[in-house]
């Protein structure tokens, strides 16, 4: 999957919903060009603030309860994979950041389940083996956790360092990869 950066419009339109999963509840937002949005948080409340503040100038609306939508799709179709190892969907990204954390999130994005990497072996292996802070600068700013698996990034000792959406999150996330792996 190729990433594309976009800009964000001032009336622009993202819908959203939340769902409880097997590791909490997320908020999944999507642009009519793909998922721009998917966080872990303590309450709706909470995530949809995280919306707003990431997305100010854009229109906010909630997908519809228990409808047929694409975004009920999608979130359904993560949850399988996040609870029963079911396939992860390529679903379409509507991804926003640097030059440098495009590249950064499209190589983690090539990377497959039981990959466990260090910031250092990401750096080196986008071409620049000095930038260690500037890609776990990246991973603290993806927007889209899961998709973009910046969890398989870990410290040059092996520990599992931060998450944005907590290191039992990471945790979990890395065991349940390393699991369906058969390891």
């Amino acid at each position: 999957m190729k990433l594309k950066r976009y800009r964000t419009n001032d009336a622009e339109l993202i819908s959203y919903i939340c769902r409880d999963t097997a590791y909490g509840l997320v908020l999944m937002a999507v642009t009519d060009k793909g998922i721009c949005f998917l966080q872990f948080g303590e309450s709706k409340t909470a995530l949809v603030d995280a919306l707003k503040k990431e997305f100010p100038d854009a229109e906010l609306n909630i997908s519809p309860p228990q409808g047929a939508s694409v975004l009920e799709n999608w979130i359904d179709a993560l949850n399988l994979y996040l609870s029963e190892g079911a396939p992860k969907l390529d679903l379409p990204l509507d991804v926003r950041g640097t030059e440098f954390q495009i590249k950064v999130w499209q190589f983690l994005i090539s990377t497959q389940e039981g990959d466990r990497l260090s910031y250092s072996e990401v750096a080196a292996f986008i071409g620049n083996p000095k930038a260690i802070r500037p890609v776990a600068t990246a991973c603290a700013r993806n927007r889209i956790g899961v998709l973009i698996p910046c969890h398989r990034v870990l410290k040059s000792d092996g520990s599992l360092g931060g998450y944005r959406w907590g290191v039992a999150r990471k945790k979990a996330l890395l065991d349940a990869e390393r699991k369906r792996m058969g390891d």
